[in-house]
């Protein structure tokens, strides 16, 4: 997968807390930072922005 090919693959970890920080890093920017095809091409937090200002509030109208 992606993270084996862009992460593990690239780095030589010579201790668990640097592997900690180099994977989680990359999860950040995996999860934050990079388009996804399922999103449209949009990176979550685009998608996550244009989702909150394009839905309405959902209100009871008594």
């Amino acid at each position: 997968g992606r993270l084996r090919d862009e992460c593990l693959n690239e780095h030589l970890f010579t201790s668990l807390p640097y592997a900690q920080a180099v994977i989680d890093e990359w999860r950040c920017d995996y999860n934050s930072s990079r388009p996804h095809t399922s999103l449209n091409g949009l990176t979550p937090n685009e998608f996550a922005g244009c989702s909150l200002r394009e839905q309405p509030l959902n209100r009871l109208s008594l």
